[in-house]
């Protein structure tokens, strides 16, 4: 269900009639696509049915219907960058309650699905935190900041088979070579620094992705597609972190492309 979830048209007809103040028409196309998305927000069949039997309820439950889609997106959004920030931080108590906090309020079961993947990650990431293992099913930029907590809080990282494949794949990630991974992982107390500089790879990339992408966007918004362009290709010239590039390049791709004829 979710692959398939798709909220644009709703969101386009409650800017044609609650925005902009249309009416709405109960046409044959309309009645089908309330009911689809009342159910996708956890709003009965049978409420959705009696409210469909006249314009005034159906309108009123296109409201309710687009306000749970838009409050339950920023409430998730919100908690989801806190939890980063905290996981980041060895916060991971606090970070598992933002998800369950945000699961004692949310009906919308697609935000629901979210934020409970999001409460089995901090779960999972508080086992590495106390394990000092990586976890096959967490992502590696998730557990780089735990593992590294331990050692900031003097913790020894264990050289395991199955961690020593996770800080090769960890530096190559963030694109580091295989010598200076192999050096770094000739001791534990190298090991432990090469958490930090990969760290501090990731954080760097993901602070030049803000602000190139931020930069690209007014650019392109002022009708500036060159300036929008050389945004990406500045960041293209200095970014080292493999994913970070394709992101870069998918976006100046998206700016080349000529604009459909009209």
């Amino acid at each position: 269900m979710t692959a398939e979830l798709d909220w644009e048209p709703i969101r386009a007809l409650g800017r044609r009639v609650i925005d902009r103040g249309e009416p709405l028409e109960l046409m044959e196309e309309v009645r089908p696509l309330l009911q689809r998305s009342a159910l996708e927000v956890a709003i009965t069949p049978e409420d959705a049915e009696n409210a469909l039997r006249s314009v005034s309820t159906a309108t009123a439950l296109l409201k309710e219907i687009t306000r749970r889609i838009h409050e339950g997106a920023d409430r998730l959004g919100k908690a989801e960058i806190r939890a980063s920030d905290l996981q980041d931080a060895g916060d991971l108590d606090g970070a598992c309650k933002l998800m369950e906090e945000v699961l004692a309020v949310e009906a919308v079961p697609h935000y629901r699905r979210i934020a409970e993947s999001q409460l089995r990650k901090a779960t999972r990431l508080k086992s590495v935190a106390a394990s000092g293992q990586a976890d096959l099913k967490v992502s590696v930029r998730a557990q780089i900041p735990v593992l590294l907590h331990r050692v900031q809080q003097g913790q020894p990282l264990e050289l395991t088979e199955g961690m020593v494949a996770f800080l090769r794949r960890a530096a190559a990630d963030v694109g580091m070579s295989e010598a200076e991974t192999a050096k770094a992982l000739a001791s534990s107390e190298r090991a432990g620094a090469l958490l930090g500089q990969i760290m501090g790879r990731f954080r760097d990339a993901e602070d030049r992705l803000e602000r190139a992408l931020s930069r690209m966007m007014e650019l392109r918004d002022a009708g500036d597609l060159e300036g929008a362009r050389q945004q990406i290709r500045d960041w293209l010239a200095v970014e080292v972190v493999p994913r970070f590039r394709l992101a870069a390049e998918e976006n100046l791709a998206g700016l080349d492309e000529r604009p459909p004829a009209t």
